[in-house]
């Protein structure tokens, strides 16, 4: 199988209100918390809401290869309201940025273990609540980050 190609990645965890995003080093090791977006659902349908607007900014800053976003797959793998909601904002966000490929990639649980891993280092409340979809960014990107890998080796 090829090697991951060489390349920053982003992360996003798409949410009802807000989108997290995190990115890799350039040689998909590790992920890493970028910036929380507030979601723009006041966009007109034929214009680029003002979320993916600063994804297409932080794409050409960090000269991302590709975007990783997480689809909630329920616990019994099925595909619910929430997972057509992404998979509508992908395909959405894959016609803003063409030609970076955005892949989809399973993130059960994904916010679950960030809330855990930020509430084991202390930070609860209004503090988790900021930088929650960041770092469930993180778990996404670093979850697909390490299936490369072992794919590859």
């Amino acid at each position: 199988m090829a090697e991951l190609s060489r390349g920053v990645r982003l992360g996003v965890d798409v949410g009802q209100v807000r989108v997290g995003v995190s990115r890799s080093d350039p040689h998909g090791i590790l992920a890493t918390p970028l910036v929380t977006l507030a979601r723009d659902l006041t966009a007109a349908a034929d214009a680029v809401p003002a979320d993916m607007a600063a994804l297409v900014d932080l794409i050409a800053e960090h000269e991302a290869v590709e975007v990783v976003v997480g689809l909630p797959v329920n616990l019994a793998g099925k595909h619910g309201p929430a997972a057509t909601n992404v998979s509508a904002y992908a395909a959405r966000l894959a016609d803003v940025i063409a030609p970076v490929p955005v892949a989809l990639t399973d993130e059960r649980m994904s916010t679950v273990v960030a809330s855990r891993r930020l509430a084991e280092r202390g930070v609860r409340g209004k503090r988790q609540r900021a930088v929650v979809d960041q770092a469930a960014a993180v778990e996404i990107l670093q979850s697909w980050l390490d299936a490369q890998r072992r794919r590859t080796q």
